[in-house]
């Protein structure tokens, strides 16, 4: 039996509005992830850039933390990224 497989795009529109592609994605080494990487990430994943699993394993995420970057998202926007603000967010 043959397995379906989901094309890969070759590029989203990222969370400015511009065309996002793997290679304008943050570097697999990035430590510092401030609100326009994670933001970025979150495109990548949702648009068929990057799967969840790849993302994780690219940038040593756990699913919880992506799901967090997400739900963020969802809920207040971009600046529910912010990790200063996490606590006003999460009242």
């Amino acid at each position: 039996m043959t397995e379906t497989h989901r094309p890969r795009v070759k590029y989203v529109i990222g969370p400015d509005g511009s065309p996002l592609t793997i290679a304008d994605l943050p570097p697999a080494s990035t430590k510092r992830w401030v609100i326009r990487r994670k933001a970025e990430v979150v495109a990548a994943v949702r648009g068929g850039l990057l799967s969840l699993d790849e993302a994780c394993t690219r940038y040593t995420l756990t699913v919880d933390e992506f799901l967090s970057w997400q739900m963020s998202i969802d809920q207040h926007g971009l600046a529910g990224l912010r990790t200063t603000r996490l606590q006003q967010y999460r009242m």
